[in-house]
């Protein structure tokens, strides 16, 4: 039996991997659902020989099923080579007038079978989970990268807390202490904060951060102290 190294398995993982995201692509990384919107639309593109089962749904911020949207079609088939459009629409459930509420939307693309009738098929359903953000008309006027420059940051120990007084979510592109970028830093939700680990970066003195804008773009760096 040939003998399968660690660095061989690794790179087929990884090949695998691309190939699989290869499959059904998103046509970008975030929703932004206003208030008076009827409905809004996102478009998956595959760009693969092969046809694809698509199933997509909403959770909430927790990862919970949720009613809050509906998305249509729920489940349908996307040809190689085409293109469809997912519809998702407000259901009129009580949210927060007067703050953002996150969603997620979930997007799994499972791949048809080989018609040449191969056994040993390595078929990967790939999920793909991109924000939802509700945003009430009475902050249309607004985006969150207007606010980015008022966030609040904190040290205590190893950890690094961010308070966020708006009423946007605020993604981040990137956190960096004293020129050293953060790990894992992901976004800090309206009227609260959030607390990530400093790692390896150095205590005391200067924080820079860039928040993503709504079309998942990272906008300016500012900078604070602490």
């Amino acid at each position: 039996m040939r003998k399968i190294t660690q660095p061989l398995l690794l790179a087929t993982v990884a090949l695998l991997s691309m190939e699989a995201f290869a499959g059904v692509q998103i046509g970008g990384t975030r929703v932004i659902y206003n208030e008076k919107e009827k409905e809004v639309s996102i478009q998956l593109r595959n760009p693969d020989d092969k046809a694809f089962l698509v199933q997509s749904w909403t959770e909430t911020e927790t990862g919970t099923p949720d009613k809050t949207f509906a998305v249509t079609p729920p489940l349908f088939r996307l040809d190689a080579h085409q293109n469809n459009a997912l519809r998702i629409l407000f259901r009129g459930s009580q949210l927060r007038p007067d703050q953002e509420t996150l969603f997620w939307l979930n997007v799994k693309a499972i791949p048809s079978a080989n018609p040449s009738g191969e056994e040993n098929q390595l078929q990967l359903a790939v999920k793909t989970r991109i924000k939802l953000i509700y945003r009430p008309d009475v902050l249309k006027k607004n985006r969150p990268e207007d606010f980015a420059s008022q966030l609040k940051w904190t040290k205590a120990g190893n950890s690094l807390t961010v308070n966020n007084n708006s009423a946007y979510y605020m993604n981040f592109s990137s956190v960096a202490v004293n020129g050293v970028e953060l790990q894992n830093v992901t976004y800090v939700a309206p009227k609260s904060s959030k607390t990530f680990p400093l790692g390896t970066a150095p205590s005391g003195g200067k924080v820079e951060w860039k928040v993503f804008n709504d079309y998942g773009v990272p906008g300016q760096v500012f900078k604070s102290s602490f």
